[in-house]
């Protein structure tokens, strides 16, 4: 999370989501950065509210504004997938290095408790409110970057070049058609929030 107070902006780094390329090229811009360990880094939108929103009334009552990058949701779970797949957690519980994307994905739609490798939120939880509403102001999608960055560019008076960061290793994640449409269903509540975010640069009013 990165917090700039002229602008009023707050930047929420929900995992997977190239938001590390974004902390790097923003972090000297910013008065406030949460990076660095997990827990700190990706706080949710309202850990924001509850927790460090308070912390800013001394700077003054204008509200800040949030931004944040949700990805195509199979795209994001890929990018998991391939992230636990590295040679270092071989051995661990939460490894997917034996087994399919499918197997993974299944256990990650599962009811109940699920196995480690397949412990992961869900990238919608990042936006929402204490009363569960999708309250962040400027949700872009990861595969419109350009936009996001033109959006950040213009409100921060900043130029901003990012560089590839934080790259899962190669895996498998084909999916038979049939088994790709079963998941887009099981997922259907991702992909709206998905669909509904910007995907190309704001045209001036």
């Amino acid at each position: 999370m990165l917090i700039f107070i002229e602008p009023r902006l707050v930047l929420l780094s929900i995992p997977k989501t190239g938001t590390t390329a974004l902390e790097q090229a923003l972090s000297p811009a910013a008065e406030i950065a949460f990076r660095d360990r997990p827990e700190i880094k990706h706080l949710n939108h309202r850990q924001f509210i509850n927790r460090i929103r308070p912390l800013l009334l001394p700077l003054g009552t204008k509200r800040f504004e949030s931004v944040a990058v949700i990805r195509e949701p199979l795209d994001w779970l890929r990018s998991w997938y391939r992230f636990r797949s590295r040679d270092e957690l071989i051995g661990r519980p939460n490894s997917t290095a034996h087994i399919s994307f499918e197997q993974f994905l299944r256990d990650y739609l599962s009811a109940g408790e699920r196995p480690p490798h397949a412990r992961l939120g869900k990238q919608s939880d990042f936006l929402i409110d204490n009363d569960g509403h999708m309250t962040v102001e400027h949700v872009y999608r990861y595969e419109a970057m350009d936009a996001l960055t033109a959006f950040l560019s213009n409100r921060l008076g900043i130029k901003i070049a990012l560089k590839r960061t934080n790259v899962s290793p190669q895996a498998a994640t084909d999916l038979p058609p049939e088994t790709e449409a079963e998941m887009r269903k099981a997922l259907a509540p991702e992909y709206a929030v998905w669909e509904a975010a910007r995907h190309s640069v704001p045209q001036p009013a």
